[in-house]
């Protein structure tokens, strides 16, 4: 790889951790191309992102970012699970570890901090940003409905009983 090109990825990379909120490194030695890519299928469809890196090259970019603290967990044959989105780069690899015996966390970072297993297996539990924005729609929409119903319902006492005392007078007839 060319001086250049490892310029450009370490660039590259520090701008897509500059932006994220969470870190995941993982240790993934052993693991088939079939469940590599569907592990990647999985974060892309969270909202995460899937990189296998070269740890110098990751360190360097670590090195300007709020993770810095993180350079001492790229031993080995490692791969980081980076997003915007706090929680989804843990529930995907918490998921993936239980699923595979080969894929391993090591640790992260959240907000700049550095986090252990107990800490990322807590934020595997919370509720998605996704899952948050639809409970928050539903708690705002379901006052609406109420409203639609209250309104709804005197108009149709009335036609009820209109009806009702229509079929009295034809029976009565």
């Amino acid at each position: 790889m060319k001086r250049s090109d490892k310029k450009n990825l370490v660039q590259n990379l520090k701008d897509e951790l500059d932006s994220s909120t969470s870190v995941i490194v993982t240790h993934y030695s052993g693991l088939t191309v079939n469940e590599s890519e569907e592990l990647r299928s999985e974060m892309r469809d969270n909202g995460a992102k899937f990189k296998v890196t070269k740890n110098r090259l990751t360190k360097l970019a670590l090195e300007q970012t709020q993770f810095k603290d993180l350079a001492d967990l790229f031993t080995g044959p490692t791969a980081i699970a980076y997003s915007d989105d706090p929680v989804a780069p843990a529930k995907v690899a918490v998921s993936f570890e239980k699923k595979l015996e080969n894929f391993k966390i090591i640790g992260g970072g959240y907000n700049g901090e550095k986090i252990d297993l107990e800490k990322i297996n807590f934020l595997a539990t919370l509720p998605s940003m996704d899952e948050l924005r639809g409970k928050i729609l539903g708690i705002i929409s379901a006052p609406a409905q109420k409203i639609a119903l209250i309104m709804k319902e005197p108009a149709g006492q009335i036609a009820r009983l209109v009806s009702a005392q229509s079929k009295s007078l034809e029976e009565s007839n």
